[in-house]
């Protein structure tokens, strides 16, 4: 590390923490050769999770996007935002344990639906109208009726 100062290249650590929210550690320094402190802040470069969309294209995974997803379909619903929230996090988890570090909007919906049809069944049947993208009334009777034989 560089001292800001005089430019010489070493520098010993005086102090060490973990910013507020745990992204960075931040680095109370001191030059060994002017003695000067000064403060650096390290990170850790992530390589970002891909979602690989029905089309082919690729995005960065958003698990905000999933969220809001999953509010949408418990909206109303006697379900905990911390149901949501763990589920976003499962996903997240898979992600991080996959050499690939991909993962299809089609295995992130079948999972969901998964989690959702023992969570909650109009939650369930919301999410999977838009994920299956339903063309009319009567595939979402087909998938009404298939839960109704589940019960």
């Amino acid at each position: 590390m560089r001292c800001p100062y005089c430019g010489h290249l070493e520098s010993k650590v005086i102090d060490s923490r973990e910013s507020k929210k745990s992204v960075s550690i931040r680095r109370r320094r001191e030059c060994l050769a002017c003695n000067r402190r000064y403060t650096t802040y390290e990170k850790i470069e992530e390589i970002p999770y891909m979602v690989v969309k029905k089309d082919g294209r690729r995005e960065p995974f958003d698990s905000q996007k999933l969220m809001h997803g999953l509010m949408k379909a418990c909206e109303k619903r006697p379900v905990p935002v911390r149901r949501l929230e763990e589920i976003v996090e499962e996903i997240e988890t898979r992600l991080q344990e996959k050499s690939d570090k991909e993962i299809s909007t089609s295995d992130i919906g079948r999972f969901v639906m998964r989690r959702l049809k023992v969570l909650d069944k109009v939650a369930y049947v919301r999410f999977a109208s838009v994920y299956r993208e339903f063309k009319d009334v009567l595939e979402f009777k087909k998938e009404l009726e298939k839960l109704l034989k589940e019960k």
